[in-house]
């Protein structure tokens, strides 16, 4: 701004500058030798090979993802015309197979010694029956049982069948998993055939006579059907409810032997009766709803006499024709424990 006396301040104009000389280009660019964009044919030739290179390595590449879709998609879901099974199929039928081997464990510790090894009945009811596995033997109407007890079948507070879930009142010994492995057993396909496992090692046991795994069959026929005229299973089965176990009437002149079962255990061990002649055995049941009899079997576990259960408190009188002379074993087959094993000597 120019600032001379005698002016008014709005007549004051800035100051001319002398014109300034612009800078030399070199000081804003680089020095000429960084502006070569020439390229030698060797290095042209270099870099259209890496591009072709790389557009190779880029196509390979696209096409093992394709692939790796392709065959991870039939993996998973199954190929066509069911040349392979889905994935998750296959692990659903292993988790059955193992719940099903699960199973047979339970079922032969806790329930064959009523309903029998293979579920032929015995003391409780038959179960492995096509006709009761149809539609009666549901998996609800067994969790049910299972849960509550005998009681949901008939209304018999005092039945014989016991609360097994521990979500029961009151608990019984075996978690849900535990329930739905026994009645993935019971409800096991009948065409097929499951390995015998070791309980604690869950490893197939070996029969030793053949060499090869120990086997059973399942129960259920998906294919089985009713006869059109055939009865309903009936909901409830009862059977004898207990009393004198009966049996033939007995010579007057037959020697009777005592037995008495009592806090599942029977008063006597030992046992003698004459060789060849008929004799009986009186035995009397004093618990409650929990069945008990007298068997009589050789060494080898042949049965010689299998007589009837008396279900609860009541007696039975065992007609024993006459053995021959020997050792035999008389024993609780509801119950074949130690304390319910004695010895026969017949002389």
């Amino acid at each position: 701004m120019t600032d001379e006396p005698g002016r008014e301040p709005e007549q004051r104009l800035p100051a001319r500058r002398p014109p300034s000389e612009a800078a030399p280009v070199e000081r804003f660019s680089a020095p000429p030798t960084a502006h070569k964009f020439e390229l030698t044919p060797e290095r042209a030739a270099g870099i259209v090979r890496q591009s072709a290179s790389a557009r190779w390595v880029g196509l390979i590449a696209t096409i093992v993802v394709g692939l790796f879709l392709i065959l991870y998609w039939f993996y998973e879901l199954g190929a066509p015309l069911e040349l392979s099974t889905a994935r998750l199929d296959q692990q659903a039928d292993f988790q059955q197979v193992t719940a099903v081997e699960r199973g047979y464990n339970l079922y032969q510790a806790n329930c064959a010694r009523c309903h029998g090894k293979q579920g032929e009945g015995g003391i409780g009811p038959v179960l492995n029956d096509d006709s009761k596995l149809y539609l009666h033997l549901s998996p609800a109407y067994l969790e049910t049982v299972l849960t509550v007890g005998g009681r949901y079948v008939c209304g018999n507070a005092n039945s014989l069948m016991p609360i097994w879930s521990n979500l029961g009142s009151p608990p019984g010994p075996l978690n849900y998993i535990q329930i739905e492995e026994l009645i993935a057993f019971m409800r096991s396909d009948a065409n097929r055939t499951y390995n015998v496992r070791d309980p604690e090692l869950n490893e197939p046991i070996v029969d030793p006579a053949t060499g090869e795994n120990e086997t059973f069959p399942g129960w259920y026929d998906a294919e089985w059907r009713p006869a059109p005229d055939a009865t309903p299973v009936p909901a409830c089965y009862l059977g004898d409810a207990g009393g004198n176990g009966g049996g033939a009437t007995p010579p007057p002149d037959a020697p009777v032997l005592e037995v008495v079962a009592e806090g599942i255990a029977y008063d006597v061990k030992e046992l003698e009766a004459p060789a060849g002649t008929t004799f009986v055995i009186h035995f009397e049941n004093k618990d409650a709803s929990v069945p008990h009899d007298v068997d009589i079997r050789l060494g080898d576990g042949t049965v010689v006499a299998d007589n009837a259960l008396v279900k609860t408190v009541g007696d039975a009188n065992y007609v024993i024709d006459g053995l021959d002379a020997g050792t035999y074993t008389f024993i609780c087959s509801a119950h074949p424990i130690p304390a319910m094993t004695g010895t026969l000597t017949v002389k």
